[in-house]
């Protein structure tokens, strides 16, 4: 029996996190969404800092379901308000991949904006839960916006996306207003016709962030520089977005 203590508790060692029991698919490469580097995780962390460009990047295969049965998970894991809402995201995340059906290209975007609203989040506040539910949902509308209208265009993502959202919300028992709040982000994330919030600015800007190069592939710094001074809305996505495009140091926001 593999035991370990813990304030004064012996107990069994989890086998989950005991690196002996581990196969080795748990250990794996993920691609940095900044440079495009190679980041090397372990299955149970759950973000690491890309060592080519720095960037926070987060583990897209973390599993943490054991915290949602485990009498040991907030010991074990630090589970507290803060790991109940990653259990949330995680439960989210694979609606969202389900949805999306295996692809991988509007997987990956989805994960990018994710990784990209947490570090803004970081330094310009806001509901965590609204702003990484959003980002994880934000084109949830686009597989019916194709079925329906042959096309993926953002007003009819903003028309679709918002009650398939609401339907995957409300299967985990979240607050009627912050599952409005996070449908009225993902019917203007293209439009911003009718909200102005933190969480919603906070997911406008990663989105922004995660688009450019695809959007904008061939544009020249002078362009960069007018898309980011008209485009982003919060302090630290345009400091994200200036050093990335244009490198420049980040500054304090």
């Amino acid at each position: 029996m593999i035991c370990w203590k813990l304030k004064g508790q012996l107990m069994v060692r989890c086998p989950g996190q005991d690196q002996r029991f581990w196969k080795p698919e748990d250990i794996f490469e993920v691609k940095c969404p900044g440079c495009g580097g190679n980041v090397e995780f372990f299955k149970d962390e759950p973000k690491l800092k890309c060592r080519k460009c720095g960037l926070l990047v987060t583990n897209p295969k973390i599993d943490l379901g054991c915290a949602e049965w485990c009498q040991y998970a907030e010991q074990c894991l630090g589970v507290s308000p803060e790991g109940e809402l990653n259990i949330i995201a995680d439960k989210l995340k694979d609606e969202m991949k389900e949805v999306f059906a295996g692809d991988q290209k509007r997987i990956e975007h989805a994960l990018s904006v994710l990784n990209y609203s947490e570090q803004i989040r970081e330094a310009e506040g806001g509901d965590p839960l609204v702003v990484k539910a959003a980002a994880i949902l934000h084109d949830i509308g686009i597989v019916e916006a194709e079925r329906k209208y042959d096309s993926s265009a953002g007003k009819y993502q903003e028309l679709e996306g918002p009650p398939l959202a609401e339907g995957i919300l409300k299967r985990y028992d979240l607050k009627a207003e912050t599952i409005e709040h996070i449908c009225r982000i993902i019917a203007n994330h293209h439009s911003a016709k009718d909200i102005d919030t933190a969480e919603f600015r906070i997911v406008w800007d990663a989105d922004w962030l995660v688009n450019i190069p695809t959007d904008f592939p061939e544009a020249s710094k002078e362009k960069l520089q007018e898309i980011i001074d008209k485009t982003f809305k919060t302090c630290k996505g345009r400091q994200i977005a200036l050093e990335i495009f244009l490198n420049r140091p980040m500054k304090e926001c």
